[in-house]
């Protein structure tokens, strides 16, 4: 997935500024936040004292909302749309945007605005206690259980696209070259991607968020609060139960609230497709024209990560 880490030289805050005001949101300061992945982020303070969250997403990289910025843009707001829904259907740890879901930042770019809440923000990759997951599987047993109306997930992968030429980037001949080195495990895990997929597109389908990872947890006083809902729509539970494991003897707490046995192969299947989906992306940004930035470092970092992980024989995982 597209990593974060700078904002881009053609998106100024001028562009912000002018998207908050058609919320009715006139900032006082703006700065920008240099987290998470794939979009980017400021801190508002409005004039009237209240403080927000801005993101703006760049349609151009929101493969996962639609192929282009068109259809990007109105998978996005299908999502957002749906976070309101399920704010407004009880959940109240969903923190969804406030008026217009999504606002048109030009041609490239779109803009949702969420309240600020205050707590303690975790990381990708960070370890939950047992008690964190237990109170994890409960909120997503919320969630599974709400109705609403919302987008399908795709299943599918996109194309994992390594023939032809490759661009001139710092990191292309790398990239290249360790893709070729693991072209067998690569193969090996789409291949087993099918296979269990086959299954799962026959079962029945809930909301999910689709990242509930540490990351996009905010803990409060009144508990955990889920952001991010960009990646919100119906499919199996396991999407989001893999986040936290690929055992169902693990999700005790899950299965005595929602009555659904989780099943091994849809657990291995997402864990799975969040690895291959992040190649095809890596893969994508290195064939492409880049540059030696610190977006590009990290990508590189995660990117043989995510190709030592590919490795792993499923009986291992």
């Amino acid at each position: 997935m597209p990593v974060v880490k700078h904002r881009p030289d053609h998106l100024p805050d001028e562009s912000v500024r002018s998207g908050l005001s058609q919320l009715g949101i006139r900032a006082a300061e703006l700065h920008y936040a240099a987290v998470g992945f794939g979009d980017h982020h400021w801190h508002v303070a409005a004039e009237d004292g209240t403080r927000w969250f801005a993101t703006v997403a760049d349609l151009e990289n929101k493969h996962h909302c639609g192929d282009g910025p068109a259809a990007a843009l109105a998978g996005l707001r299908a999502a957002m749309t749906t976070a309101v829904r399920l704010r407004a259907a009880g959940l109240e740890f969903v923190v969804a945007p406030f008026g217009e879901p999504v606002v048109k930042l030009g041609d490239r770019y779109a803009l949702s605005v969420f309240p600020v809440v205050d707590g303690t923000s975790g990381d990708f990759g960070q370890t939950m206690t047992p008690d964190d997951v237990v109170l994890l599987q409960e909120l997503l047993a919320r969630l599974h259980t709400t109705e609403v109306e919302a987008p399908p997930c795709a299943l599918d992968l996109p194309a994992l696209k390594t023939d032809g030429a490759w661009s001139d980037g710092p990191y292309a001949e790398q990239a290249r070259r360790l893709v070729n080195e693991h072209e067998g495990a690569i193969r090996a895990r789409f291949e087993e991607f099918e296979r269990l997929a086959e299954g799962v597109r026959r079962s029945a389908v809930v909301v999910t968020h689709g990242e509930p990872h540490p990351g996009n947890l905010i803990r409060t006083p009144a508990g955990f609060h889920l952001v991010d809902w960009d990646t919100v729509g119906l499919a199996v539970p396991e999407r989001d139960l893999s986040v936290l494991t690929g055992d169902p003897a693990e999700l005790t707490r899950y299965r005595e609230l929602t009555g659904h046995e989780p099943s091994a192969d849809a657990l291995r299947l997402y864990r799975l497709r969040w690895q291959l989906y992040d190649l095809v992306e890596f893969v994508d940004w290195f064939r492409k024209p880049h540059t030696d930035d610190p977006d590009t470092v990290l990508a590189w970092t995660w990117f043989r990560k995510t190709l030592t992980a590919l490795q792993v024989e499923p009986h291992d995982a």
